[in-house]
């Protein structure tokens, strides 16, 4: 196969992986971001910079989000929301801040391949997203290695929570360049 033969197959697991996300709880967290305060978004390793895409976008709608553990980062609260971002869902460091967050009272959002894994009992929210795990290069559910069918999804899903609460507050995108980065 060439490299657009693989482009093509990578759309179309994606395809087939984000139609089994349960609509209903996808736009639990959507209106959860719209009751927030303040949103937190963890990942590790990709997941992360996942994270931090989604946090870009976020600002650039006006949204008062942060990445865990930047500097910047303020103090979580109970009316705030942490969105977590992992494919197995037992990340030691992510279910330590998923803990922490529970106990403070804030909404949690579990987004991962294993909804009943340790991050996703803790949340109120769990989104599933059937791709292959890191170590299961024998599901069939991809061509690809490790965790990236995961990684790919979670970013497509990270914009599509974007475009439903844009539609949701009535904005365009040409209002989202006001907030883009003009330093440069």
């Amino acid at each position: 196969m060439n490299t657009v033969g693989y482009t093509d197959e990578i759309l179309a697991e994606l395809k087939r992986t984000t139609a089994l996300i349960n609509v209903e709880e996808a736009e639990k967290v959507v209106d959860s971001i719209l009751r927030a305060k303040k949103i937190f978004v963890a990942g590790g390793g990709r997941s992360g910079f996942m994270a931090k895409a989604f946090v870009m976008r976020m600002m650039h709608v006006g949204l008062d989000a942060y990445v865990v553990g930047e500097t910047v980062t303020p103090n979580l609260e109970p009316d705030d929301i942490f969105i977590v971002g992992s494919g197995s869902g037992e990340t030691q460091s992510l279910a330590a801040m998923a803990k922490k967050a529970k106990s403070i009272g804030a909404t949690i959002v579990a987004i991962t391949i294993n909804p009943e894994s340790t991050i996703g009992k803790l949340s109120d929210i769990r989104i599933e997203i059937p791709a292959q795990a890191k170590g299961d290069g024998t599901s069939g559910k991809s061509i690809q290695p490790m965790g990236s069918l995961f990684e790919q999804s979670l970013l497509v899903f990270y914009d599509a929570l974007i475009l439903s609460f844009m539609d949701k507050k009535g904005l365009k995108s040409d209002a989202m360049y006001g907030r883009h980065a003009n330093l440069e």
